[in-house]
């Protein structure tokens, strides 16, 4: 009887270790997927100089949704200040997320966006947004993100609403982070 509760609890923690590995790796093997198949979901990146010379529709409006999601393996609560906004093609518009991470251990976290409709993913451009870099928060540190966009003026019409959602990952391991916390304390320190 005690062989097979070790045996069991030897394949539990395998399994463990194999759904945690499988959640690691999930942000690089989406990235690969999406170029593979060139369906991604994902958003376009603009510079600001781009985003200024585009038409404003100023006939039109467009409502932006915004979703949020936390992986369960990254301690963190993510939510944005506003569930939706209405802006008007071709304008630069800003929305303000805020994230803290609520372990007592310093975590990179990656945002991984997508946008919805598909089809909408092909006219929304970041011009500035948290997800182009990882993000690494203290223990109980809390911090408001931007990500400014555009709405390209040539959205189809028969699109009036879309959704932007962010997944939030962990990025690295926490000896990682660690480290990278203590380098930048001794370079700001001198």
């Amino acid at each position: 009887m005690k062989n097979n509760a070790i045996k069991t609890a030897k394949k539990l923690g395998l399994v463990a270790v194999a759904m945690f590995g499988f959640g690691y790796l999930m942000v690089p093997i989406y990235d690969v997927l999406c170029d593979i198949t060139g369906f991604t979901g994902k958003t376009g990146q603009i510079s600001q100089s781009q985003a200024k010379t585009a038409d404003i529709d100023l006939n039109r409006l467009v409502t932006v949704q915004f979703d949020t999601n936390v992986n369960p393996a990254l301690p963190w609560k993510f939510k944005a200040a506003k569930f939706k906004q209405t802006v008007r093609p071709g304008e630069i518009a800003e929305a303000i997320f805020t994230v803290e991470n609520t372990s007592n251990k310093p975590v990179i976290g990656q945002a991984i966006p997508s946008v919805a409709p598909e089809q909408a993913s092909l006219f929304f451009n970041k011009t500035e947004c948290f997800c182009f870099i990882n993000q690494v928060l203290a223990p109980g540190e809390k911090k408001e993100m931007v990500v400014r966009f555009v709405v390209d003026s040539d959205l189809p019409d028969d699109i009036s609403t879309m959704t932007l959602s962010y997944t939030f990952f962990k990025a690295l391991s926490d000896d990682v982070v660690r480290s990278a916390i203590h380098t930048v304390t001794i370079e700001e320190n001198g």
